[in-house]
């Protein structure tokens, strides 16, 4: 099996007829993906490739069954879309668009919990989620993936998610399922989610996870791995560099004070028993060895 998506989901891409939703849906179609339905208000009727749009998301369920949505919406409406979706009964929201205000995402992930607490936001600014040979959700180059596991990723960089699927691959080890939650301040997913996911997954045997500067993800993942988790962590914390008060890359990589700072999460994950490594370049490496018979 594989965490949350798989062969049989069903993606309605939210702004399909977009120049990024028209590329990565067909891409993703391209990978395997059953990219059902498209959703553009006002452009009902017409169609991408074969992949018929409707003017909502509500109507592309209906018609196609669809069950998870892929939003590519600019920022403004994003987070109006990502809620448009989880009213039409849709389980896994994965939204891409970056740049979504602070207060608009608070709001969202707010509703959410209150009036749709059976769905799943992922993101936003995120890469998306791939289960290399299965199902590729979002902007994740699936070429670089290697279906087989045994290793799940979880990851707050983009970039980096990428390095590690390239460096695991490139060591003959395959993934289960990769996670790209999101660098914003407020994701609808979080690390002990991901984890949570990836210790009741009977394919996952290992996993690699991936933080960054800035907030308390890294160091809840580490209560959680110390507390909870019986298979092993490699990890990889960016930002080691990064002056305090300074926003590096993403929203939510800013270190304030004490707070935030990549030291201390090394340290937290180093504790709880994580294998962390000082490079991303290191990732697969370690991991080979963390999964070998003597180690």
């Amino acid at each position: 099996m594989s965490v949350w998506v798989d062969a049989s989901t069903k993606v309605v891409v939210q702004g399909l007829t977009g120049s990024q939703g028209r590329f990565h849906g067909l891409r993703n179609r391209a990978y395997g993906t059953q990219v059902v339905a498209g959703v553009t208000p006002g452009k009902g009727g017409g169609d991408v490739e074969g992949i018929p749009v409707f003017d909502r998301v509500a109507e592309a369920v209906a018609e196609t069954g669809a069950d998870t949505s892929l939003i590519f919406v600019p920022a403004r409406g994003a987070a109006a879309a990502a809620r448009e979706a989880a009213e039409a009964g849709i389980g896994l929201v994965v939204c891409i668009t970056e740049g979504i205000p602070v207060h608009d995402e608070l709001r969202l992930v707010d509703w959410l919990a209150a009036e749709r607490p059976g769905a799943r936001l992922l993101g936003p600014n995120c890469p998306g989620i791939i289960s290399p040979g299965r199902c590729n959700v979002g902007i994740t180059p699936g070429e670089i993936a290697l279906p087989g596991g045994p290793v799940g990723v979880v990851s707050r960089s983009g970039t980096l998610t990428y390095q590690a699927l390239q460096e695991l691959t490139r060591h003959g080890i395959g993934q289960t399922t990769c996670i790209g939650i999101g660098g914003d301040p407020v994701p609808g997913t979080r690390f002990v989610d991901c984890l949570e996911a990836f210790q009741g997954d009977a394919e996952t045997e290992a996993v690699i996870l991936i933080g960054e500067i800035g907030g308390e993800e890294e160091e809840r993942a580490a209560r959680y791995i110390a507390d909870v988790m019986t298979k092993p962590v490699v990890a990889y914390v960016a930002g080691l560099t990064a002056p305090p008060g300074r926003r590096m890359g993403h929203a939510g990589a800013i270190v304030s004070g004490r707070a935030g700072g990549a030291a201390g999460k090394v340290a937290a994950l180093r504790e709880a028993g994580a294998h962390v490594v000082a490079n991303p370049t290191e990732l697969g490496s370690r991991m080979a060895e963390v999964l070998s018979p003597s180690s």
